[in-house]
């Protein structure tokens, strides 16, 4: 912006259609210490829809607390593996948006809230959790409610220097009486709220509904249409996702599912996915267009050429290997198996559908 130019941007005139925080948020997303800063107005609508996003989750919460919900009953046995995987999820997000905010890293910071609210806490999260709040019967309902409120709680001290007034207002509503959120204390990093294996099962969940979603987009499948998918899993896994079935159909339409130790019984033309710990198939015989499922797979495996090229090209490296962290080159083995074995898989599909439809 130049005044001389006259392009400038007058505040006031953006805070009258956005908001005050969406401007504060538009301004520190993306700013790193020392650099100079491009003003883009989809910043600003972006951090407006964020703003709305936050504003309509608390308004579902309180939709769904009861008048005064008793949470000194609360039995901590009684969380779910998604409960647990919210509050160690939060419980990481305070200890790297506090260390970024120790070095100045504004930006990084504000990032990290952004994404935990709008994809972990919101998109799934909220959906997790719906059955239990809406049936008064449920079990765990009041400790649904408690972990929805903690950690709501929690992300707004976290926002609050950002967007300071819309944490105000929604911290006054979810607090009735309470004292200003910008001397309430600051949301410490406690290890006893670290719960790595309910995060990880709950990840493999999310991956598993995530695929099956693809899968269904990339073939124009409706969500009307329900689907019975197999998977292909072992020891925790397979576990994981038995326990998950109820996910499966309300999130994935899934008519059913059936969770194996290998693929045996499985229609070659079942369409197909890998997730960390499963292979995930979906019999579409009337669903999906096969040539379309040929070239979704064909760009897959092109994919998984170009990483295991890069991943072959740093570890055939000798400056990499004998410069890098043993951690680093460890990680990087781990991927070039993973990456070999989802290589194996889709060729295989591929082959198994050109050799079936003649193409």
């Amino acid at each position: 912006m130049s005044k001389s130019l006259g392009n400038g941007i007058d505040p006031l005139e953006v805070i009258d259609e956005y908001g005050t925080d969406a401007l504060r948020f538009a301004l520190t997303s993306g700013n790193a210490p020392g650099n100079d800063q491009r003003y883009l107005p989809e910043k600003v609508e972006a951090a407006r829809n964020f703003a709305n996003k936050i504003w309509n989750a608390t308004r579902f919460a309180l939709l769904n607390f009861d008048d005064e919900p008793d949470f000194s009953k609360i039995d901590p046995e009684r969380f779910t593996a998604e409960d647990k995987w919210i509050l160690s999820a939060c419980n990481t997000l305070i200890r790297e948006v506090t260390e970024n905010l120790e070095k100045f890293e504004l930006g990084i910071a504000l990032a990290k809230v952004y994404d935990f609210l709008w994809d972990c806490f919101c998109d799934w999260y909220i959906e997790f959790v719906k059955p239990r709040l809406f049936d008064a019967a449920a079990p765990a309902r009041l400790e649904a409610q408690y972990v929805l409120n903690d950690v709501l709680i929690r992300c707004l001290k976290l926002l609050h220097p950002f967007m300071p007034f819309i944490t105000e207002e929604l911290y006054q509503s979810l607090y009735k009486d309470a004292e200003s959120i910008m001397i309430s204390k600051w949301p410490e990093y406690d290890p006893a709220r670290e719960y790595p294996e309910e995060e990880k099962d709950t990840e493999l969940v999310i991956s598993a509904i995530r695929a099956i979603r693809n899968i269904r987009q990339e073939m124009n499948v409706p969500a009307s249409r329900k689907a019975h998918i197999v998977f292909a899993a072992s020891g925790r896994a397979a576990a994981v996702l038995r326990d998950a079935e109820p996910l499966f159909a309300r999130l994935a339409s899934a008519s059913g599912i059936t969770v194996q130790n290998d693929k045996s019984g499985i229609p070659e033309d079942a369409a197909a996915a890998v997730v960390d710990g499963a292979e995930i198939y979906i019999p579409l015989d009337e669903l999906i267009d096969f040539e379309k499922e040929i070239e979704r797979l064909s760009k897959e495996k092109e994919n998984l050429e170009r990483e295991l090229s890069r991943v072959k090209g740093k570890l055939g490296n000798e400056s990499f290997v004998s410069r890098a962290p043993q951690k680093v080159i460890d990680e990087e083995k781990a991927k070039l198996v993973k990456y070999q074995q989802m290589y194996e898989n889709v060729t295989e599909r591929l082959g198994n559908i050109r050799k079936r439809f003649d193409v």
